[in-house]
C-alpha cells in the first residue's frame, strides 16, 4: 500500500513544535504525492481538587494562562503549516482539537488509525509519550522525527533496515515498502553478537524478497562488540549517511507506562534521524 494519506502531529504545550518539523512533513508528503493532515490540540491543564483547596496562589488564573498559551501555540503552528503546505502545492488540511492534557495521546491515536502513516516529532525537552502511544496504539507505521534542526532537509537517498528476523522487523519491512521503493539506496543491517539470531533465515533471503519488488539492497553486518544495539545503529546510520532508519518497535503498554525494548527505548528517547517504527 502506498502512503497517500499522512498525518502530522503537532504539540502545543508546554512548547510548540518547531516550524522545521512541518517543513519536513510537507517534503515527505510531496515525495509520495500524498494528502497531509496536521493536528494540534489546545490542552486544558487539570489540577487535583485537593491541591486547589490548599493553595494560596491564583491557581485558576495560572491554569487559564497556560490554556491560552496552548491555544495560541496550536493556532500559530497550524497557520504556519498551512502556509508551508500551500506553498508546496500539496493537498492538506488542519485539525484543531481541545482536550485535557492526559487525553492527548488517545486523541492522536484515534487520528493515526485512519492514516497510512503518522509523522510524530520527538522534542528534546520532554519524554516521548505521544510517540509511544501512536507507535503501539495506532496499528499503523509511525515516522518519528527529531525536533532538533538537521544539516540537510528530508530526503530519500539512503534507507536502512534493521533486520533480526523478528516478527516486528518483518512487519516494519512490509510497512516501509513505499519508502524502500522510492529510496535511491536500501541497506539491510544485521547486528551480530548482540543476541541470538536465526541463522537459517539470513538477510540474503530478505534481499531476494525485496529484489522481486525491484529493490536492490546492500547487505551489512555489524559486530556489536559489547555495545548496546541503540549505540550500534546510531553509529551505523551516521557513518553511512542514512536518511531514514526502518525498524520494528519492541515493547508493550501497561496503562500509561510503556515497557520498551533496548533499541526502541534508546533511539526513541533521542532520535538521531527520522526513524520509521512499526509494531
Amino acid at each position: 500500500m502506498a502512503f497517500k494519506d499522512i498525518l502530522l502531529t503537532l504539540t502545543s504545550y508546554p512548547d510548540p513544535t518547531p516550524a522545521s518539523v512541518a517543513e519536513d512533513a510537507v517534503a515527505i508528503a510531496a515525495a509520495f504525492g500524498a494528502h497531509l493532515s496536521a493536528v494540534a490540540c489546545e490542552v486544558h491543564v487539570e489540577v487535583p481538587g485537593h491541591f486547589l483547596s490548599g493553595a494560596t496562589a491564583n491557581i485558576p488564573g495560572i491554569i487559564a494562562g497556560e490554556t491560552e498559551k496552548s491555544r495560541s501555540n496550536a493556532r500559530a503552528m497550524l497557520a504556519a503549516f498551512d502556509a508551508t503546505a500551500e506553498k508546496s502545492g500539496i493537498m492538506h488540511e488542519t485539525y484543531l482539537e481541545k482536550c485535557p492534557t492526559y487525553a492527548v495521546p488517545d486523541l492522536l491515536v484515534d487520528h493515526a488509525r485512519l492514516r497510512d502513516l503518522t509523522v510524530v516529532p520527538v522534542p528534546e525537552s520532554c519524554d516521548q509519550w505521544y510517540a509511544e502511544a501512536v507507535i503501539f496504539g495506532s496499528g499503523r507505521p509511525t515516522l518519528v522525527l527529531p525536533e532538533t534542526p538537521r544539516a540537510r532537509p528530508f530526503e530519500l537517498r539512503t534507507v536502512a533496515v534493521a533486520w533480526d528476523f523478528s516478527r516486528a522487523a518483518a512487519r516494519a519491512v512490509s510497512d516501509a515498502m513505499p519508502l524502500l521503493e522510492k529510496a535511491k539506496q536500501v541497506r539491510i543491517v544485521t547486528v551480530t553478537n548482540e543476541k541470538k539470531l536465526d541463522s537459517k533465515h539470513s538477510a540474503e533471503a530478505l534481499a531476494r524478497n525485496l529484489a522481486r519488488h525491484g529493490i536492490d539492497v546492500v547487505l551489512d553486518k555489524v559486530d556489536a562488540a559489547g555495545r548496546r544495539i541503540g549505540e550500534v545503529l546510531e553509529a551505523y546510520t551516521a557513518s553511512h549517511k542514512v536518511d531514514v532508519l526502518v525498524m520494528g518497535a519492541y515493547g508493550h503498554a501497561r496503562w500509561r507506562e510503556f515497557i520498551l525494548g533496548g533499541a526502541t527505548k534508546s533511539l526513541l528517547s533521542k532520535p538521531p534521524l527520522p526513524i520509521l517504527f512499526s509494531h
